[in-house]
């Protein structure tokens, strides 16, 4: 169950932010603002670099991660600690927002889309890259 709740949550937040290689000054966390996968901004310039879009698309996807975003966020407020709350609120939002994005889409857009979302699932919770601050190894106990 944890690793399809972080599945899904890497998902409907990180839609395309793996796509992109580099990303930008964000110092590890994970996009801007500490949301999942950047801001609508982030993720169109993200898609955008991965699939080529048209300015046009592009304005649209934008639309459509905008609106994603702060549905999510009422969605994650309204369910606060209840993770299953929250699972089952994503799914259907998550497959509606896919949709829309593949409705934006050139047919060989979407294939290529359809097969980055495809290896993003069964990688799951891992390999997001979207970790904290640090590095190495903590430094040792204070001595007395």
């Amino acid at each position: 169950m944890k690793k399809l709740l972080l599945a899904a949550c890497f998902v409907l937040g990180a839609t395309a932010m793996s796509f992109a290689q580099g990303g930008g000054g964000q110092g590890g966390q994970g996009g801007g603002r500490g949301r999942m996968g950047g801001t609508p901004e982030e993720q169109t310039k993200a898609l955008t670099a991965s699939l080529k879009l048209t300015d046009d698309q592009a304005a649209k996807v934008k639309a459509i991660y905008t609106e994603q975003t702060a549905k999510r966020d009422s969605i994650m407020k309204a369910a606060g600690d209840d993770r299953q709350a929250m699972m089952q609120a994503f799914r259907p939002l998550m497959t509606t927002y896919q949709a829309k994005i593949q409705a934006v889409l050139t047919d060989e857009q979407k294939e290529v889309y359809k097969k980055q979302m495809a290896e993003r699932m069964n990688r799951g919770g891992q390999g997001g890259g979207q970790g904290g601050q640090g590095g190495g190894t903590p430094p040792p106990p204070p001595t007395k």
